[in-house]
């Protein structure tokens, strides 16, 4: 998991992928506000944004979950919400797994999760062995939209 702010880019992208680097380049270089709700290609399948608008959900209503072919950047474009993360354990129960379909595993339940703050200027990467619980309430209910990049493995 990488935590950061798009601010600090230029002086840290050396240690990122050059696909990451791309990732985090659009997000800086897009106006985020004006796309619409759905699927945006930029390099294909290799690097596709989705976009989403939703209201954050409490912690307890979220389902844990993971992905096997492509690395999540994920970005608030307005709103706030709460991340969290765990690493994954073979201790963890599969609550739902969608790998095949859509590259997506749920998870009955985590250990050790830390929380994250997403707002705009905060982005979270997320490799296959990070467990994430997206779209939290961090203090109350809060309208989010959100950009999340789709990075496959294949790309890096």
């Amino acid at each position: 998991m990488i935590y950061g702010q798009l601010k600090n880019f230029e002086q840290e992208k050396a240690a990122l992928s050059p696909a990451l680097q791309r990732g985090l380049q659009y997000l800086i270089n897009t106006d985020l506000s004006s796309l619409p709700v759905g699927r945006h290609d930029i390099e294909g399948d290799a690097i596709f944004a989705s976009v989403s608008e939703y209201e954050t959900e409490p912690k307890e209503k979220r389902k844990p979950e993971a992905h096997q072919k492509y690395i999540d950047i994920q970005y608030v474009v307005s709103g706030e919400e709460m991340i969290g993360c765990s690493l994954l354990s073979s201790e963890y129960g599969v609550l739902q797994d969608e790998l095949e379909l859509k590259d997506l595993i749920f998870y009955q339940g985590v250990q050790q999760e830390v929380e994250l703050l997403l707002k705009p200027g905060l982005y979270a990467v997320l490799f296959p062995n990070d467990v994430h619980r997206p779209n939290c309430t961090l203090h109350s209910v809060a309208k989010v939209k959100k950009v999340v990049l789709k990075i496959a493995l294949s790309a890096l």
